[in-house]
């Protein structure tokens, strides 16, 4: 479908509204008088509007001619970015970067990294994206996501994927202070535990068999979309569970929240990042290296 609005015709009326004049759009766009005003007057004609009223001492725009002109700019925009973005994926960097983050991990920890991507100016688009349990390989196996921070191995697909070890997050059974749980003679026993409903987060994945760790098989259980959430219903005291050890420093520090020892104790788990082993994005791989530097997550686990 042919259109008389060509980016040429608004790039000459955003000049002429900058500049203030034909004259100044002409040198602007290094163009003699003439062709301004042809390419003006063609485009009232194939749009059958006045854009410009030439009543007075000077030119000015119409409100039909004003509201192509800052509709037009939008357009403007999208085509210089479509130029940008073409560009870039020319030169091997991606529009977007998906980033999946383990939720056993605060979004916070990415942060650092994130500032340092945006500070090198190039316009890609980094999505950070919430996953638990299983939904960390699910999300990058299915491509909802390029890459993993916090990839656990006991969920892990078949497939090609590369894998760099981040370090090991701790557990630790915790309870609000005033927890029935809190007067029992600890070690805890499955008993003990068993009575009261478990503070869960749900798994994110859609396709790889969902996980869960410390359930007690007649446990009831109050399920919440990630770990803040999990953390936030045992300070109330409605839940009980395993939380990672450096994500509640603080609540056990203030009381908020109680550690208790229990027979099964929940073992350590190693994290890692992960991406498909042939994807090679300039984004993807500046975030992996960054992502893999040492001590990037010292605050959160122990390497």
């Amino acid at each position: 479908m042919h259109t008389a609005i060509t980016i040429d015709a608004l790039k000459v009326l955003d000049a002429i509204d900058r500049k203030g004049s034909f004259a100044g759009a002409a040198g602007e766009l290094f163009r003699v008088p003439s062709a301004i005003s042809y390419t003006v007057q063609k485009l009232e004609e194939d749009l059958d509007i006045a854009i410009f009223d030439r009543s007075g001492h000077r030119a000015t725009l119409t409100p039909a001619g004003r509201y192509l002109l800052e509709e037009g700019r939008t357009l403007l925009e999208a085509a210089e970015n479509l130029a940008h973005t073409t560009r870039q994926v020319a030169q091997g960097w991606e529009t977007r970067l998906r980033i999946g983050f383990n939720s056993l991990l605060p979004a916070e920890s990415l942060f650092a990294a994130i500032g340092e991507f945006h500070a090198l100016g190039v316009p890609v688009e980094v999505q950070l994206i919430e996953e638990v349990f299983a939904g960390a390989w699910d999300a990058l196996q299915s491509r909802r996501v390029d890459l993993v921070v916090g990839a656990d191995q006991l969920s892990k697909p078949a497939g090609a994927f590369a894998t760099k070890p981040l370090g090991t997050m701790h557990f630790v059974y915790a309870v609000a202070p005033g927890h029935p749980l809190t007067s029992a003679p600890q070690p805890l026993s499955e008993a003990d535990i068993s009575r009261y409903p478990a503070a869960v987060a749900a798994d994110t994945s859609r396709s790889l068999p969902p996980g869960n760790a410390g359930l007690f098989r007649r446990q009831r259980t109050i399920t919440v979309a990630n770990i803040d959430q999990k953390i936030a219903l045992q300070q109330a005291g409605l839940g009980v569970g395993w939380l990672p050890q450096p994500r509640i420093r603080e609540q056990l520090t203030s009381g908020s929240l109680v550690a208790m020892q229990v027979h099964d104790a929940r073992q350590p788990i190693m994290l890692h990042l992960a991406r498909h082993a042939e994807d090679k994005g300039k984004a993807l791989m500046w975030f992996w290296n960054r992502l893999s530097e040492p001590k990037t997550f010292a605050e959160w686990l122990e390497t």
